[in-house]
């Protein structure tokens, strides 16, 4: 089922379920089947302006909006429990099938209004300074919350706000890995927009908010892969151009294996195997499409461009690309043997010894290179190429979802904005 035609037949239910609704708080029932318009009814039968449905519109806010009407539909039939509001929110066509359906459901009267005027009573004991009426108006207040259903709610709605804003406009990221280094450092945060390149649509329901795709401490996975919506994305709001720095669904995380280090593709195991073949689980984890691990990479070609790498230096469209001036290449470091390899130097140069793709191989820039090779007790050598197939990501489909990023840095480090020399 596509996420538009979920919607659709959600919008028609609560259409309908709103008929009889309509009609018991004195309004035509017609008014329910009319788009737009059913919403400008049900706001005033609560007690909003009739402008107050125009908030419809706006998407990700129309959300909250929604929740906030079927709530107080409820309570406007004298339904003030906790779990009749959940129920609104959640089984919306059924609570408001049962209400106009169930002959003893009355309405009150729009619930809004009663508790303006309950307002103006307390405000008017206090301007008067009747503490003793003051006091009896709040201890018999309906619509008097109590403290755990306050804490409860407020944390329900952060949660469930702070998920509606990461899933469709904006989250945040933290660099895991040394592949960007040089334009983004291990440990920076990542502030990316979700609509720049066109907003991909949820397409798994079933999951815990807040959590991308594991759960910590059980390490288990943090949604079920059904039901699922099919894949759908609003118009972008710009194009992808050369050197932009994109956040993306890893296209091969959706089979992988987990190592308490990090999480293997089968495709990488098959490439290039692991290190320590005893971490990999034997189970191959299965993952959609909006639940594969994120990576972030500069795109250095669009479709239609020709992209090689001679002698180490990317040509595009037959050009050489101007290369950044901290670009890495693989480096095999070892001491001569006269003294230890002065490891508490490396580290003041910015060297990255925690993510090294092999024993004594680090990635360097030609600037810590010539450094490295100052001490004099060190050789230095350039890693040789191998022949393999080269691994490229092109943006000729939006499928995995890129995104545009705001750098909010840890580090002060920059360069200009070329492609890494590092690539998967």
């Amino acid at each position: 089922m596509s996420f538009s035609l979920f919607l659709l037949i959600l919008y028609v239910l609560v259409s309908l379920s709103l008929y009889k609704v309509f009609e018991k708080a004195g309004k035509p029932g017609w008014h329910a089947l009319i788009p737009g318009y059913n919403f400008v009814t049900w706001s005033e039968i609560v007690g909003r302006k009739p402008s107050y449905a125009a908030w419809m519109l706006f998407p990700i806010v129309n959300i909250f909006i929604f929740a906030a009407l079927a709530i107080d539909l409820v309570r406007s039939f004298g339904k003030h429990q906790f779990w009749e509001s959940v129920l609104a929110v959640i089984l919306s066509p059924v609570a408001f099938f049962y209400l106009g359906a169930k002959s003893d459901e009355k309405y009150e009267g729009p619930i809004l209004d009663e508790e303006r005027e309950y307002k103006k009573k307390l405000e008017a004991a206090q301007i008067a300074k009747n503490t003793t009426q003051f006091k009896k108006l709040q201890a018999n207040s309906p619509f008097k919350k109590g403290a755990a259903r306050e804490w409860t709610e407020s944390i329900i709605f952060a949660v469930f706000a702070a998920a509606f804003i990461r899933m469709f406009l904006i989250e945040m990221y933290k660099i895991p890995t040394s592949s960007m280094e040089g334009s983004l450092l291990v440990g920076d945060f990542l502030c990316v927009s979700k609509v720049h390149y066109g907003m991909r649509t949820p397409m798994t329901i079933a999951m815990i908010p807040l959590l991308h795709n594991r759960i910590p401490f059980i390490d288990k996975e943090s949604y079920l892969e059904k039901p699922t919506l099919k894949y759908w994305r609003l118009p972008a709001l710009e194009k992808i151009d050369h050197n932009d720095p994109v956040v993306f669904n890893y296209p091969e995380g959706d089979s992988v294996v987990i190592t308490p280090g990090r999480t293997y593709s089968v495709y990488d195991i098959k490439r290039q195997g692991v290190a320590n073949t005893s971490d990999i689980r034997q189970e191959i984890v299965t993952r959609p499409m909006d639940k594969m691990d994120h990576y972030i990479k500069r795109c250095i070609g669009l479709p239609g461009d020709s992209i090689k790498i001679i002698d180490r230096q990317v040509h595009i469209n037959g050009s050489p690309a101007t290369n950044p001036t901290k670009m890495q290449f693989a480096y095999y470091v070892r001491s001569d043997g006269s003294s230890p390899l002065n490891i508490r130097k490396l580290r003041e140069w910015d060297i990255n010894l925690d993510d090294s793709p092999g024993d004594n191989i680090y990635m360097l820039s030609q600037d810590q290179v010539d450094k490295i090779r100052s001490m004099g007790n060190v050789n230095v050598e350039l890693l040789p190429q191998r022949s393999r197939p080269l691994f490229l990501m092109i943006p000729i489909s939006m499928a995995v979802g890129p995104s545009i990023i705001m750098v909010l840095s840890t580090s002060l480090k920059r360069v200009p904005p070329y492609p890494s020399a590092q690539v998967p």
